[in-house]
C-alpha cells in the first residue's frame, strides 16, 4: 500500500489567533519527534480531514512540510464536540530504523456461521493491540475474519494473530477478541462482574472502617499521652 501523503507549512499564528486558520480552512498542527524541535504547523483541513478520518494511530504518513520530508504517526487529534469536524492534530516524527510502539486497531470482518444458531450472539473483546516494530512495519490495521467462528467452542484470541516477521505483540495473548455465546451465558457473565464489583466495594469499606478505628485509637492514645 502507498504511503498516504499531506503538505503542510510553518504556522506563524499560534495561540487563539489560530481561529482565523480554521476559518480560512487551514487546520492548526504541531510536528514534534525524532531529531527536531517542536514545530507549529498548518495543513489543508479538507484534505487532512480526508486522511485522518481514515488512517489510525499505525499508519504512516509521509508529511511534505515546506520542502522537507519527515515520515509520521499521528499521536492525537482534537475535534468539536458537535460538528465532529477536526480542530487540531498532533504528529510525530519517527525514525525509520527505530522500533516503536503504537496502538493498531482491530477490524471484524464477516459473519460467524456460529451465530446463525438461534439465542446465539457475538461476545467481543479487545479493539485494539499494541505492537512494537519499525514505522515502514507498522499494520495499517488488523483484519480479524469471523467466518473462523464455527461452533460454540471456537474463539479467536491475540495469541490467534499472525502479523509478520518483525512484528512484537505486546498485548497479553489470552485477551479475548471474539467468539460465539449463548445470550443467556452474556447475562450471567454481567452478573458475576456484578457480584464481583459489590464484593469488592464491601472490602473497600471494610478497609476505610479499619483506617477509621485505627486513626481513633491513635488520636486517643496522643490525648491519653496529653492528660497524663
Amino acid at each position: 500500500m502507498d504511503t498516504p501523503k499531506l503538505k503542510g507549512q510553518k504556522r506563524t499564528l499560534i495561540g487563539k489567533r489560530v481561529k482565523t486558520l480554521r476559518q480560512i480552512g487551514r487546520l492548526p498542527g504541531v510536528l514534534y519527534g525524532a531529531g527536531i524541535e517542536s514545530v507549529p504547523i498548518e495543513l489543508d483541513g479538507r484534505e487532512a480531514s480526508r486522511l485522518l478520518s481514515r488512517s489510525s494511530s499505525s499508519t504512516l504518513i509521509e508529511l511534505d512540510l515546506d520542502d522537507e520530508s519527515h515520515s509520521v504517526l499521528v499521536r492525537g487529534v482534537q475535534r468539536d464536540v458537535i460538528r465532529g469536524n477536526y480542530l487540531h492534530v498532533d504528529l510525530l516524527k519517527v525514525a525509520m530504523d527505530v522500533l516503536i510502539r503504537a496502538e493498531v486497531p482491530i477490524e471484524l470482518i464477516g459473519e460467524p456461521p456460529a451465530a446463525e444458531e438461534a439465542g446465539v450472539v457475538l461476545l467481543t473483546g479487545v479493539t485494539t493491540i499494541e505492537v512494537e516494530a519499525l514505522p515502514a512495519d507498522l499494520p495499517d490495521r488488523i483484519t480479524v475474519n469471523l467466518e473462523n467462528l464455527e461452533n460454540l467452542e471456537d474463539s479467536i484470541t491475540v495469541a490467534d494473530l499472525f502479523l509478520g516477521q518483525g512484528i512484537t505483540v505486546l498485548t497479553e495473548k489470552d485477551e479475548l477478541i471474539a467468539r460465539p455465546i449463548y445470550q443467556a451465558e452474556e447475562i450471567i457473565e454481567e452478573v458475576v462482574e456484578e457480584e464481583e464489583l459489590e464484593e469488592l466495594l464491601e472490602g473497600e469499606e471494610v478497609e476505610e472502617v479499619g483506617e477509621d478505628e485505627a486513626e481513633a485509637d491513635a488520636e486517643a492514645e496522643v490525648q491519653s499521652e496529653e492528660d497524663g
